[in-house]
């Protein structure tokens, strides 16, 4: 954080003192002042640790902040550098000709080449000199890393578009970062639901903010009680050997309070595991804003119909902008 903010410490304890002078209440409803359980002070620690974290992470050298271009790949070869005429331009930043990505589309893949007069002396793939060689995309569990002065550029591999993602340690976003707006911790928000799982699991269609659909596994449903109402939510399971439970929804704030296009939540797994009936903590104070909503270059997966709640879960992440 730049000085101008409050040190996270300073800031963590005050709003702790906050919550704990206005929340609390006593096993029979009455009202306990500032006295609440040592479970909810330290529930509430690990809240405030947990947001601090995360604007710590927006804001590290290659967090989502650092963001300045994403272009689409086609066909063939495709140029890229801050010149007019590269099929991804990275505008004002770095040479007028990096390189070139040459995708074979029957094979599937990419390969990097030299522009007009060679790589630039300063371009490396993995800390290493540039040559041609071809590249590793996102969807690897080591993808290849091209760095250039003070950018980073990734190959992304979204359903079958292939792109280039281009990220800044000098981006205004990052350097003018003013920090993140939450709802004060809530322990009515912090439900207990009953896990439901499914035999054979569900298929879910996500759509995405590029238009597309992705289709990711529904392993069961989560089902709880809030205000009255019994709600259900599914989440998704990012990738096989996923240790969490990832959940994409929007509730009645997304038309005020929260960003419009919705927000995350990752859990714990329940506690009998995926394929029994069992329980599962949904958390609403830790839910947070996907990276669509700090800048235009992310490829965000937004709420299936069945996610999009119409109640409001006022807890959280609140709007960046």
């Amino acid at each position: 954080m730049k000085s101008r903010f409050l040190p996270v410490a300073v800031i963590a304890v005050a709003l702790l003192s906050l919550v704990a002078g206005s929340a609390g209440q006593s096993a029979n409803g009455r009202n306990s002042g500032v006295r609440i359980s040592a479970e909810q002070a330290s529930w509430q620690r690990d809240l405030l640790a947990w947001r601090a974290q995360r604007a710590k992470s927006l804001q590290a050298p290659e967090g989502w902040l650092s963001l300045i271009a994403l272009g689409w790949l086609q066909e063939g070869d495709n140029s890229f550098g801050s010149a007019e005429d590269c099929r991804v331009q990275i505008e004002g930043k770095g040479p007028a000709h990096i390189a070139v990505v040459r995708w074979d589309k029957e094979k599937g893949t990419l390969i990097l080449l030299p522009p007009d007069g060679g790589f630039p002396k300063d371009l490396k793939v993995d800390g290493q000199p540039a040559k041609e060689q071809a590249l590793v995309t996102d969807d690897a569990e080591k993808p290849s890393k091209l760095t250039i002065g003070t950018l980073t550029i990734i190959a992304i591999h979204r359903d079958k578009q292939y792109g280039l993602r281009v990220k800044d340690l000098q981006a205004s976003t990052r350097l003018k970062f003013h920090g993140l707006h939450w709802y004060a911790p809530n322990g009515k928000y912090r439900v207990h639901a009953r896990w439901i799982p499914y035999d054979p699991p569900k298929v879910l269609d996500i759509p995405t903010v590029l238009g597309t659909t992705t289709h990711l596994p529904a392993p069961g449903a989560a089902e709880f009680t809030l205000d009255g109402k019994v709600l259900r939510l599914e989440p998704v399971l990012e990738d096989p050997k996923a240790t969490d439970l990832f959940f994409i929804l929007r509730d009645g704030t997304s038309k005020s309070t929260t960003y419009g296009a919705g927000r995350f939540l990752y859990t714990e797994l329940p506690d009998h595991g995926l394929t029994e009936p069992g329980e599962i903590w949904l958390d609403f104070n830790r839910l947070f804003n996907p990276p669509c909503s700090f800048t235009p270059y992310a490829t965000c997966p937004l709420p299936p119909a069945q996610n999009r709640l119409s109640v409001p879960i006022p807890a959280g992440e609140q709007r960046y902008h």
